[in-house]
């Protein structure tokens, strides 16, 4: 293969690198990057998306390091639009020092997601996972003027780094094992190997690297400082984009390289590795997510530790082992994505009108913005589970297949866990809103309210977002049904 040929497949990268280089310039050569920044990084970023749409279906390339095929450009395209959707949130940071600086890291961490997403072979995955974490932890430690930005910064840095560890160290045990690090290999390989000592070590670490990424307890302690302290746009790319490559590359692993999925009637011999370990994390990120979320006051510790409760009901799909079950996570962590860009979307609006993101600082919002409260009412009742929006079915199909798994119900146990996580966190999710259209609001402190251009830019996202929700849950198979027809 030439390497025009090779750059020809990998041309949506190369769009997004040669963008960020180009925002980069800007934010060095005129003072108007946080203006022309957000413009030229989303127009970067819908040619890339372009660019994905031109790729052939299939190709396979390296052994894996780079493949197409309808799953992956599928999901490249849904974390670009996560992109798209962040970038517009910088333009109202206006305490954001460097923005044009910024939006290229942002930018440079989307390459990471599309590195993770296009990747069945264990080392570029490697490098797409380190990729992302560098840019993401530079991106929450950016805002150099505010101590809980560093301090969310050295966390996630302390905490990712020990994640890399554990990931590559179960990596080395099953290259060791396998003498391959394509998982589709691993998986041929694996199925004639019985489950030796040294290879649980090298499942469970590589489980454990993963269970720091997508937050799942009790890895999860820099969610809650790294949501809080990082700037608004920061916190969302973390939340949304990070989470949805972390869950299809995990996906990928546990179900290709960890155990080919061959049906219910091999579902305990198929799983008998793994299982156990990602249903004791989902249980117990359900339990403690919910249970730690009742005690927060403040709105973006509050979707923290809501996200490790995500997280726990997302891997059970993954629990199922099934196509089912994979495509049920895959349809509940993009919609998750979109409702969480969403909900920061609404916090930052609060915080450049009140100075503040607790939840006293959302009182009264329902008078003076009513368009932001139904957004994040929106939000909210989504994230609860409630019909008609698209958590409600993106639930549903996780519990669906859960229930189904193994033939006799041998999962029922974490459905029930599942479904009373989820009625608990009916109750905090109803007290943001309870806030928000009954309690008396603050007054708006002078120098805080955002200048109009900034506020239309938000107020945009919010809207787009919040229909994107409402709509996917009116027809939620216009989206499930596009990943199922993806999967191999």
């Amino acid at each position: 293969m030439s390497y025009l040929e090779l750059l020809k497949l990998a041309a949506p990268e190369a769009i997004v690198v040669v963008t960020a280089l180009a925002v980069l310039t800007i934010g060095l050569t005129t003072a108007r990057a946080l203006v022309l920044g957000p413009i030229v990084g989303v127009f970067g970023i819908a040619l890339a998306i372009g660019a994905v749409l031109m790729l052939p279906s299939h190709a396979n390339l390296f052994g894996g390091m780079l493949v197409i095929s309808p799953l992956n450009s599928l999901f490249k395209i849904i974390c670009l639009a996560l992109a798209i959707a962040t970038v517009p949130l910088v333009s109202s940071e206006k305490a954001l020092p460097n923005p044009g600086e910024y939006i290229a890291v942002l930018l440079l961490g989307s390459v990471g997601l599309m590195l993770l997403v296009g990747s069945e072979e264990l080392l570029m995955i490697f490098i797409g996972l380190e990729l992302l974490g560098l840019s993401l932890y530079v991106l929450a430690a950016f805002d150099k003027a505010d101590v809980h930005s560093a301090e969310a910064g050295l966390k996630y840095f302390l905490f990712g780094s020990t994640a890399s560890a554990f990931t590559l160290f179960g990596i080395s045990l099953i290259y060791g094992l396998s003498g391959t690090t394509a998982l589709a290999a691993i998986g041929q390989k694996l199925t004639t190997l019985p489950l030796q000592p040294l290879l649980a070590v090298g499942i469970v670490m590589t489980l454990i690297g993963f269970a720091f990424k997508i937050a799942a307890a009790p890895f999860h302690l820099w969610a809650p400082d790294a949501y809080q302290g990082a700037p608004i746009p920061s916190a969302a790319f973390i939340a949304s984009g990070s989470k949805v490559a972390s869950f299809v590359v995990l996906g990928k692993i546990v179900l290709v390289g960890f155990g080919p999925v061959h049906g219910s009637a091999d579902w305990h011999a198929m799983i008998a590795g793994w299982s156990p370990v990602l249903a004791a994390l989902a249980a117990l990120s359900i339990l403690l997510g919910n249970f730690v979320s009742l005690a927060q006051t403040n709105v973006r510790r509050l979707l923290a530790y809501s996200a490790v409760a995500h997280g726990g009901y997302t891997l059970l799909g993954l629990v199922a082992g099934s196509r089912e079950g994979f495509s049920a996570t895959l349809f509940y962590t993009t919609i998750y994505a979109i409702t969480l860009v969403g909900a920061f979307a609404v916090v930052g609006l609060v915080k450049r009108e009140t100075g503040g993101d607790d939840l006293q600082n959302f009182a009264g919002l329902g008078t003076r913005s009513p368009f932001a409260a139904a957004c994040l009412s929106i939000f909210m009742l989504s994230l609860a589970g409630l019909p008609p929006f698209a958590g409600f079915f993106g639930k549903f199909y996780l519990f669906s297949a859960a229930f189904r798994a193994g033939g006799n119900h041998d999962l029922l146990w974490l459905v029930i866990v599942a479904l009373f996580g989820s009625f608990v966190s009916l109750y905090y999710y109803l007290i943001v809103l309870k806030v928000v259209f009954v309690d008396r609001g603050p007054e708006v402190q002078a120098g805080h309210s955002s200048p109009r251009a900034s506020h239309i830019v938000a107020s945009a996202t919010m809207a787009v977002l919040a229909a994107s929700v409402f709509l996917l849950g009116l027809l939620p198979q216009s989206l499930a049904a596009l990943i199922a027809h993806s999967l191999p």
